[in-house]
């Protein structure tokens, strides 16, 4: 795999990566989700788009202190790129969102933007998110496994990085935060892993959920009564999406909460799995949302620089056991100084 290394690609993974080689990077990619929790908390349709941008200005600025990158749209939080403290920055790609009347969830590019003009912007790396099942129809994932084709050959085109999201969804009619769907979430998980680690695709980095939830791990801290795993049965989960692939990987927090998402990292340590980092979103600084909104932007930035900074962190503590991307290239001679 380290042949198909450019030296554009390399830069890109070492700007994102701490001096180990580990992705220790926070996302605040997030756009409609954002939004609406803004809104939520004021008790409107829709915040302003300026409250949006702050807020991005705000976190990026306290969260890159202890992260080595920082995950930003172009919607909204190319403001917030000034305020990275010299730190790594990956931009996304993806439009944001999916509507409800089009329940196969296609993904399309912002428009007016390019691999390219992202580049241009400072991106280190690009990040693209789909939304994907193996048990969607096939006329449907076609559509989208062409979709990543295409990002992929112009990331390789701009010897530009690419990270690779993709989440699960439902499509037999389970609600995805209940048992049913726990039970076939490894499934997703793991074949979805398999799939966008073909070379077709031009991933650099698979963005990954992890391939169980929590809350349905008999034994865990996060467990509510329910068992769709036993531990050992989990932990087998956790080993086998981790050796479905060949590329480096990074753990999602999925919109869990920072306590749940240091327990799903440490259990991973505990499975033995050699993920190289994180991209660490919502569990950081979801939190700091309703301060921000009642009490304003000062209230917030000291919420950031105290329980924000905790938050990452801990995050951080964890990935002291998290393995360099190289290491999984088989690129030893491409370790950092």
């Amino acid at each position: 795999m380290s042949n198909n290394l450019t030296p554009g690609k390399i830069a890109g993974l070492k700007a994102v990566s701490d001096k180990r080689g580990v992705i220790a990077a926070a996302a605040m990619d997030q756009r409609g989700l954002l939004k609406n929790m803004l809104a939520k908390e004021m008790g409107v349709e829709e915040p302003p788009e300026s409250m949006v941008v702050q807020f991005k200005e705000l976190v990026t600025e306290a969260l890159t202190r202890h992260a080595s990158a920082i995950l930003l749209d172009v919607q909204y939080g190319l403001p917030a790129t000034k305020h990275r403290n010299g730190k790594g920055l990956l931009l996304a790609y993806e439009k944001a969102g999916y509507t409800v009347d089009h329940p196969e969830r296609l993904p399309t590019a912002t428009e007016g933007w390019s691999v390219l003009r992202l580049k241009e912007a400072g991106a280190d790396s690009i990040k693209i998110l789909l939304y994907y099942t193996p048990f969607e129809n096939n006329w449907i994932n076609e559509q989208k496994h062409a979709w990543v084709e295409r990002i992929g050959a112009e990331c390789r085109a701009n010897d530009i990085p690419l990270f690779l999201e993709f989440v699960g969804y439902d499509v037999h009619g389970e609600d995805e935060k209940g048992l049913a769907y726990a039970r076939r979430k490894p499934e997703i998980v793991i074949r979805s892993i398999q799939e966008f680690s073909k070379e077709r695709y031009g991933a650099d980095v698979l963005k990954v959920e992890v391939p169980v939830q929590m809350q349905f791990v008999e034994g865990t801290q996060a467990y509510k009564g329910q068992k769709a795993y036993t531990r050992a049965e989990a932990m087998e989960h956790f080993r086998i999406a981790a050796f479905a692939t060949p590329l480096p990987f990074v753990y999602l927090s999925a919109g869990v909460s920072s306590p749940v998402f240091l327990e799903t990292l440490e259990f991973a340590v505990e499975c033995g799995v050699s993920f190289n980092g994180v991209l660490c979103g919502r569990a950081t600084w979801q939190d700091g949302v309703p301060i921000y909104v009642k009490d304003g932007a000062a209230a917030f930035e000291d919420w950031l620089n105290t329980q924000g900074a905790e938050n990452i962190q801990q995050v951080n503590n964890v990935l002291k056991s998290a393995r360099p991307w190289y290491e999984k290239l088989g690129a030893e001679a491409l370790a950092l100084p």
